[in-house]
């Protein structure tokens, strides 16, 4: 009896959903088109939502094109923080890069992600080209 009571309250526990403990104000950004060798970087808001404080225990990119920085120590309950994202923009071609964000006591991690497309150098100048083009005519 104990045995079987034991082991429905193992799944139970586990089928319980955690709490979420910060707040993205997004998951996901578009750079556009960039310039390549022009390093892009975005910030990721974020707000401790929990009722104590959190600790970003990691952030890893999907590849070595990426640097994620994110804040150390305990984030307060209530503060605002952010996780800065720098895309290298070395390769031509677009691109859809993950950063993997681990907060301590979740087992579950959330993943942020950048997109957009790099451009050469003639390219890119072509392009601003155009846009300038379109804002003048007003189309």
């Amino acid at each position: 009896m104990v045995f079987a009571l034991v082991i429905s309250a193992g799944l139970f526990a586990q089928t319980q959903p955690k709490t979420e403990v910060v707040k993205f104000k997004e998951i996901k950004y578009d750079f556009g088109k960039i310039k390549q060798f022009v390093p892009a970087t975005h910030e990721f808001s974020f707000t401790n939502i929990s009722d104590g404080p959190v600790v970003i225990e990691s952030t890893v990119a999907s590849c070595g094109c990426t640097t994620p920085v994110k804040p150390e120590g305990a984030i307060p309950k209530g503060k605002t923080e952010k996780i800065t994202a720098s895309y290298n923009a070395s390769a031509a071609g677009p691109f859809n890069k993950t950063i993997t964000v681990k907060i301590a006591g979740q087992d579950q991690p959330i993943q942020l992600n950048i997109t957009g497309e790099v451009l050469t150098a003639d390219a890119y100048t072509k392009y601003e080209s155009e846009k300038q083009k379109t804002v003048k005519t007003g189309s």
